[in-house]
Formats: structure tokens, C-alpha cells, sequence
């Protein structure tokens, strides 16, 4: 019994630091600045849970690290100052020219109102009002040349005044601080203890808030979840009496694997602070590309994480949307998994497992890693683990996900050399029974993108783009090179792909890196599923389910496919179109890239 009493307690201090933890994290971004204003509860910023503030007192956090108060009406007040003891927030137009957002301000929906306030009429004047002691206040920011604006109070006689000239806009209420504010000048709005619960004293030079009305709502949770648990313990207890031996080591068992699988299925979320710590403040610098820049980080003594730091100048976060939601929720042992994300205000990261190999772009193209070449069977292995991880995206999920960037820099290699598929940032979703895709934007590298993204000419685009783009990536693997290479002597070499299918139509060998027997056939196997994957037509691709089939079979049996680079390719039209003008077209959009 000493057992599950040090378990009772294990998990009330469990609950104790998570409560904790969420108090953390109110506290987290409590400032848009070293010098805005320190905020508390009952304020809360946007991104923050709403445990951590009061409804009616949502602020924001510009670009410039300014803090704005969030009106329900569609209005922003630039904060300058929150007096927590007073219950006072200063604020100010953030264009200076409060008067233009009064026809529209409403302060019956907030929880605030103007500490001193007066009702005035603004009036359209064709002629000058400006004579020594006036009622009449101009307002420079609402006035054009020849015909100036202003306010005059409502309770003055205005039967009185000379009005002839001028035309009615509309009746508002005012802050009032020995004059009307209207053009730039800081005011006060006040909130009452009735729009809150109370003030609580603490430690801290400014008094803390929080909410007593009825039970709180963070007690009656704990109390459900503490009972909860402690319900819980009691069936387990009394389960353990009452159950054999045998039975306790089959549950243990299924306990342990629902952990370990529940570990996988869901990236956990860390601040920014948390991913300058797993890198040591971005130490290790990995690698860099157009989203951002790679950092190797250390979750603990024995793993090890790859940390993609994403640019916020480029994409809508589009990518960063892209990664989570589909490597999230992707468990395959091809595909590099999503260990986390963060999402810390304006700052985004990725993390991944780390993959000591790197990249296979890096052992087919680099004369760096010459000393250590991959064997044919260890690149026959590589294609179809690619192949394998390809067609689970495809037909593996609830949804088919359409990578629309396979190339050899996105592969990455574990330290056995197992192929991992990686960098989600262009991928789609889409039913598997959707036969085509709507795209308004090429998306992928050119070399490896399908002819169809580039023209609806050729068919429309769909998980056969992917068959495509691996395709061109056996290829690269079986010629050690680019599919597309200008610096090559002979200029028949320069599309190699086409230079592949020729020698291979003739029945000449590739002896491209040759060196044991049997590597003459795998080449050929390669190839040849490679030349079927980059038909002009997507109908006239196989499916990646087909593709693996081909890779694991026996490359004796496979045919020569269909010539992809025949002297014309027919399109939806019915015209024909010269491969070498395609091929222009590829190589001369290669260069401006």
C-alpha cells in the first residue's frame, strides 16, 4: 500500500507544478518591450489562455513592441501607462486624431469608461471660428482648407451661436481634462470593481487581481481533475487485489506501450526560451535555407534534435502551418519525425530528430564525401525506403498528403543510412478520392517539378507530381549528378535523363561508378523505374504502391517504359509542343531560380 500512497502523491505534486506551470505561464510575456507596461490581471495578451486575464481586457503587441488596448468596437487606443492600484489605463489615438474614431467608440460594451468626459456636437464650417474666447474647438486632423471642423459642448446654448455657415456631423462623448481631447493628447479610462472581482495585496510594488466571484473556476477544474484521479487510484488498488499476476504484467505492459506511442503521436510545444536552451543560444549552426536557419540541440544527454529557426520575412507562415499539421500527425520510419514546434509570439521553430548523416544530396553530388561512397545496394535500399515513405503519404493517412518537393536535399539519412523524408513546407492535403489538385502557384525546385505544375497542358496535378519528382531523384542517384548539368563536356550529356534512356535503348550498359558485380543491374533497375516515373503524362506514371513493387522485384523482369523524350508531347489541345523547347524552357527558368 506504501506503493500507491507515494503514487497519490506523486501525482498531486504533479497537478500542484502544473498549476504552477500555468500561472508560469501568464507570466511569461507580461511586457511588449523593456519599456511598455507591466501587464497583469486582470489584463492578458492576446496569445496568452484566458485564465491569465479578464474578458473586456484583451491587449496586443504591434511589430514596434507597443502595447495596444483591444476594444469590442472595431477600435485601437496606443496603452501608455496601466495604474493597477488606481484601476487606470492612459491610452492614446494612435494616429493622433481621436476624433475620427468617435462616431464609432463605444464604451458600453467595455468594461471602461472616461474618467472625466463631456458630451459635444462637431460641426462642418465653411468659414473661420477661431475668434478670442470662442466655444468653438478646432479639431486640425478632421479639417480641410476652406472648410475646418469643430466641437462645441452640447449643453452650451447653440441656439445661440452663429451656425449659419456650419453643418451638423454628429453628437459624441468626449474624455474632458480641462479641455477636449481630440488631437494626440494621452487620456484616461477607468474600470470598476464591478467589472472585476477584487484586489488581492502582494509582495510586488503593484497589487495583483483576482477573480472571486462565486468558486473559481480553476478550483472546481483541479477539484474535478484531483477527484478524478484520486477515483482512479482506488479502481487501481482495488483492481491489484483482486487480479492475478499474469494479469498485472499484461496490463503493465499495454500501459507502457500506450505511453510510448502516446509520446509519439503528439509534437510537444516549447517557448523560445526553451529552444535557446536546446541549443545552447544556437550554437551548432547546421545548415541554412530559404525558410531559416538549422541548429543542432539537446533535448537530454542522448538526444539529440535538429532545431529549423523559420524566417518570419518570408511565406504568410504558411510553411510553419504546413509542417505541424501534417508532420504532426505522420508515424512512419521513413519520414523524419516532428519531435516540436514553437510558436512564441513572432519567433517560430521546428524540431526535429536529428539525423547524423545529413542529406543524401550531400553522397551523390558533393566530391567532399568521395572517401566515403554509397554502395549500389545500400542506394538500391535508399530508393525504396523513399519509395516506401511516398507511397504511406499517399495511402497510409486518413488524408493523402502531396509532398510537391521530393529531391535529394530533402532526404535525410540516419546513422545506419535509412532514408528519412523531410521539409513539409509545400505539402497539400487532400481526400484520396480527389483526382486533382487546384494550385495557384508553382510550388517545388525546378528540375524535379512534374510538367503538369508548370502547364495544365499536360494533365492535371496530382500525387502523380510526387511519382515525378522521385523519378528525376533515381535518376540523380543512379548518374551521381544533376538531372540538368551545363558543365558537363559532352553537350549530349548535358539533360541527363535523356542521355540514361538513350544508352539504355541501344543496350548499352551505365557504367556510371561500377564496381562489384550485381551493381550492373541494380543501375539498370534504378534507371529504368526512374524513366517510367518522368513521363510527360501523369496518367502514364505508375503509383508509388507500383514503384515499390518494381524497386523490391527483380530488375531482369522490368520493360524498357514508353520514350519521355520523343520529338513532340501531346497536350490537352491536341497540339504538339518540341521537347528541346521544353527543355529550353526548364533549363533557362534553372538559371533565373
Amino acid at each position: 500500500m506504501d506503493r500507491y500512497l507515494c503514487l497519490f502523491l506523486f501525482l498531486f505534486v504533479t497537478l500542484f507544478v502544473e498549476m504552477r506551470g500555468g500561472r508560469d505561464e501568464c507570466m511569461a510575456s507580461n511586457r511588449c518591450g523593456d519599456q511598455g507596461p507591466l501587464i497583469q490581471f486582470p489584463f492578458r495578451l492576446q496569445d496568452q489562455p484566458r485564465d491569465c486575464g479578464y474578458k473586456g481586457f484583451e491587449l496586443s503587441c504591434t511589430e514596434n513592441n507597443q502595447t495596444m488596448l483591444d476594444l469590442p468596437v472595431p477600435v485601437k487606443l496606443l496603452v501608455k501607462k496601466i495604474a493597477y492600484k488606481s484601476r487606470e489605463i492612459i491610452v492614446q489615438d494612435p494616429d493622433n486624431c481621436l476624433a475620427r474614431q468617435l462616431r464609432k467608440l463605444s464604451l458600453a460594451a467595455s468594461p471602461f469608461h472616461f474618467k472625466s468626459e463631456r458630451d459635444v456636437t462637431l460641426f462642418n464650417c465653411s468659414s473661420d471660428k477661431t475668434e478670442p474666447y470662442s466655444p468653438y474647438q478646432s479639431i486640425p486632423c478632421l479639417s480641410i482648407p476652406g472648410n475646418p471642423v469643430y466641437a462645441v459642448e452640447s449643453s452650451t446654448l447653440v441656439r445661440y451661436l452663429d451656425l449659419s455657415s456650419c453643418r451638423r456631423l454628429y453628437n459624441a462623448s468626449v474624455p474632458y481634462d480641462g479641455g477636449f481631447i481630440f488631437n494626440g493628447s494621452a487620456f484616461s479610462l477607468k474600470w470598476s470593481h464591478s467589472k472585476i472581482c477584487r484586489l488581492k495585496k502582494s509582495k510586488s510594488t503593484e497589487p495583483e487581481t483576482e477573480c472571486i466571484k462565486g468558486v473559481s473556476k480553476k478550483i472546481i477544474v483541479t477539484g474535478v481533475i484531483f477527484g478524478f484521479l484520486l477515483l482512479v487510484l482506488v479502481i487501481v488498488m482495488l483492481y491489484r487485489v483482486y487480479s492475478s499476476n499474469k494479469v498485472e504484467r499484461e496490463n503493465k505492459v499495454k500501459v507502457k506501450k500506450f505511453l510510448e506511442d502516446y509520446e509519439a503521436l503528439k509534437p510537444s510545444r516549447y517557448s523560445y526560451a526553451d529552444v535557446k536552451r536546446i541549443t545552447s543560444q544556437f550554437k551548432d549552426k547546421l545548415g541554412q535555407g530559404g525558410y531559416g536557419i538549422v541548429y543542432k540541440g539537446k533535448l537530454s544527454d542522448e538526444v539529440f534534435v535538429a532545431v529549423k529557426i523559420l524566417n518570419n520575412s518570408q511565406g504568410n507562415g504558411e510553411e510553419f502551418i504546413n509542417e505541424v499539421a501534417t508532420m504532426g500527425t505522420i508515424h512512419h520510419v521513413n519520414i523524419v519525425r516532428l519531435v516540436g514546434f514553437c510558436a512564441d509570439r513572432f519567433k517560430r521553430a521546428l524540431i526535429y530528430e536529428y539525423l547524423p548523416n545529413e542529406s543524401l544530396e550531400k553522397f551523390i553530388f558533393s566530391r567532399a564525401v568521395k572517401n566515403y561512397s554509397l554502395s549500389w545496394k545500400k542506394l538500391q535500399e535508399i530508393a525504396i525506403g523513399i519509395a516506401t515513405g511516398i507511397e504511406y503519404l499517399h495511402q497510409g493517412c486518413d488524408q493523402r498528403i502531396l509532398h510537391f518537393d521530393i529531391k535529394p536535399h530533402n532526404i535525410l539519412l540516419d546513422h545506419n543510412f535509412n532514408p528519412k523524408i523531410s521539409d513539409f513546407g509545400l505539402a497539400k492535403l487532400c481526400s484520396k478520392e480527389q483526382s486533382a489538385v487546384s494550385m495557384t502557384v508553382v510550388r517545388g525546385t525546378m528540375g524535379y517539378i512534374a510538367p503538369e505544375v508548370l502547364s495544365r497542358n499536360f494533365g492535371n496535378v496530382s500525387y502523380k507530381s510526387d511519382v515525378y519528382s522521385f523519378g528525376m531523384l533515381l535518376l540523380e542517384m543512379v548518374g551521381g549528378r544533376k538531372n540538368i548539368d551545363v558543365s558537363v563536356e559532352s553537350t549530349s550529356q548535358v539533360y541527363f535523363p535523356e542521355w540514361i534512356y538513350n544508352h539504355l535503348d541501344i543496350g548499352q550498359e551505365l557504367h556510371s561508378r561500377i564496381e562489384e558485380e550485381g551493381d550492373v543491374a541494380i543501375a539498370k533497375k534504378l534507371a529504368i523505374v526512374g524513366l517510367s516515373c518522368i513521363q510527360w503524362c501523369p496518367v502514364d506514371r505508375p503509383s508509388m504502391k507500383i514503384v515499390v513493387q518494381m524497386l523490391e522485384g527483380e530488375g531482369d523482369k522490368l520493360t524498357m517504359p514508353p520514350n519521355p523524350f520523343a520529338s513532340t508531347v501531346p497536350t490537352k489541345t491536341n497540339l504538339s509542343k518540341p521537347r528541346t523547347v521544353f527543355q529550353q524552357e526548364l533549363a533557362i527558368i534553372s538559371e533565373l531560380e
